[in-house]
């Protein structure tokens, strides 16, 4: 629940979804993504994470974040320079967004 304010202090476990799946993951992240999860790279990171939970769409994502389109376009081209990923293939965008989330889940027993 601490991972997503949404679920508020306390959540149900089929509350939580795709939450589910990530718990059961070993701690620490991609090693294509470790480089977009420092500091200076949060903006990249929180911009990486808008752009999939809004399914790729620029538009919506440029707008969910108050940014112009070319803005995010270039971001997005950091992302994956940075990471090495391609935003094109699903599963890199799979791998990119599983990681982003379970980075924000508490380390700890799992």
């Amino acid at each position: 629940a601490t991972a997503e304010p949404r679920f508020g202090p306390v959540a149900r476990w089929t509350a939580i979804g795709p939450y589910r799946l990530l718990t059961a993951l070993p701690p620490g992240a991609d090693p294509a993504v470790v480089p977009l999860l420092t500091p200076d790279h949060a903006e990249l990171a929180h911009t990486a994470e808008v752009f999939l939970d809004h399914a790729g769409q620029a538009g919506r994502t440029a707008s969910a974040l108050g940014i112009h389109r070319q803005t995010l376009y270039y971001r997005l081209s950091r992302i994956e320079q940075l990471t090495g990923l391609d935003l094109d293939q699903g599963e890199d965008r799979l791998l990119l967004h599983m990681s982003l989330k379970a980075a924000r889940i508490p380390a700890g027993p799992r």
